[in-house]
């Protein structure tokens, strides 16, 4: 393992939270595919399929921040392990109701209540800040890192799922998903070591982390973001069954995944220095013109090379994202500001999975990538509008300020937190 790689392994707890983490975020990636897979084996209707995976990412959409703001109040533990109970016995019951021909509605309400559980991402990251809230260099190695994991996670969590699904019984998939998030939740929170100690009563404010200008232009973009990550898995899977080839768009899309897996592991070596803001929105600028070129990809092969291009800009820009959350964020509320971030992508690759898939029923798979396409260009736009906000207070009015550690503008003080919450 590379040298930043290891020292950040190198604290007390480190690997055991991470490790646990990365089993409680499985099924991030196995839930909504393997209740896909399962609903259309057992009733052939995908229309309700496709309902009942979007009722459960629109769920943790609403609910995940609300349980975090929980968590910065109370601590991971005391929140976490009887809402992963809450979720599990949802899922439990959405399995058995699917299993014995249950009411559609029933089906709904079990989705609905699945996702009240937040994710394990936000809480490892948490953790992360808290261990090197002195160390901005580790830190941004340790956000890669997680950014690293959860490109694995999407890799291997539908391989897995959606095997395990056809080729065992309906069910498989979404129960092993079940038994990584029990597992998981119960062995992150048994390490009370690492474990952020809530901020006392007298800082948690009244209202939502969103109150922060900078935290909203993040959120903003994050949408136009899963909007392309949306898009690109719909389109994708109709592009190569025109071609012939529909069992490859998932070694295509794991390209996609591999492209930023691998950008993510580069940048967490480096030691990036000046305006984090500016990282950010030269990111997002990367992203949007990487998406030109799959609207001229003519086959397979091509298309693959394009998605994994396109890639390269996914990691580095989500790990200056999670930088710039801490920064605009006061500590009390961090927890509930980085699960927004993901709040922000989920509810864009709903957005994104529903436009792609209308536009390839009316004009086909070659027209589908100008979904992605037109969501990167916003989500540069509104980097562009929002760069201002999330420039230090010092940058915006001309007033020189001490850099941090490494000449880098991650400790920001935490006057300037607070009066932006």
């Amino acid at each position: 393992m590379p040298s930043p790689y290891r020292a950040i392994f190198a604290a007390p707890g480190a690997k055991g939270f991470s490790a646990a983490g990365f089993l409680g975020r499985m099924p991030m990636s196995m839930m909504g595919v393997g209740v896909v897979t399962m609903i259309s084996q057992l009733t052939g209707r995908y229309g309700l399929a496709g309902a009942l995976s979007a009722t459960l990412a629109l769920s943790m959409a609403v609910l995940g921040p609300q349980m975090s703001r929980l968590v910065d109040r109370h601590g991971q533990r005391r929140v976490l392990r009887p809402t992963a109970l809450v979720s599990a016995a949802a899922v439990a019951g959405l399995l058995v109701c699917a299993q014995r021909g249950a009411p559609d509605w029933l089906l709904f309400v079990f989705a609905a209540g699945a996702g009240c559980v937040p994710g394990l991402g936000s809480m490892v990251r948490a953790r992360w800040a808290a261990l090197h809230r002195d160390a901005p260099r580790a830190l941004h190695t340790a956000y890669a890192w997680e950014s690293i994991v959860d490109e694995v996670c999407f890799i291997l969590g539908p391989i897995v799922s959606i095997g395990l699904s056809t080729a065992w019984f309906p069910a498989a998939g979404p129960l092993l998903a079940l038994v990584f998030l029990v597992t998981g939740i119960l062995w992150f929170t048994a390490q009370r070591a690492t474990e952020p100690v809530p901020a006392p009563r007298e800082e948690h404010t009244p209202g939502s982390a969103l109150r922060s200008p900078g935290l909203r232009v993040l959120v903003a973009a994050l949408v136009a973001t899963g909007v392309v990550f949306g898009a690109v898995d719909v389109v994708t899977v109709a592009f190569a069954e025109e071609e012939g080839h529909k069992a490859a768009a998932s070694v295509v899309l794991a390209v996609f995944a591999l492209g930023s897996c691998l950008a993510g592991a580069v940048f967490g070596l480096l030691h990036p220095t000046g305006p984090a803001a500016r990282r950010w929105l030269l990111g997002f600028l990367a992203m949007a013109v990487s998406m030109i070129p799959l609207l001229l990809a003519g086959n397979l092969v091509l298309l693959a090379g394009a998605l994994f291009v396109a890639g390269l800009s996914v990691a580095p820009t989500m790990v200056t994202t999670m930088g710039l959350v801490e920064q605009h964020v006061p500590r009390a509320k961090l927890t509930e500001g980085i699960t927004w971030t993901t709040t922000g992508i989920t509810v864009g690759v709903a957005l994104g999975s529903s436009a792609a898939g209308w536009v390839v029923d009316s004009a086909g798979a070659d027209a589908g990538y100008v979904v992605p396409a037109a969501a990167g260009a916003s989500a540069a736009a509104i980097a562009l509008l929002g760069y201002r906000r999330l420039r230090p207070a010092a940058e915006r009015t001309g007033t020189p300020r001490p850099q941090g550690r490494g000449g880098s503008s991650a400790n920001d003080d935490d006057r300037e937190r607070h009066s932006l919450a």
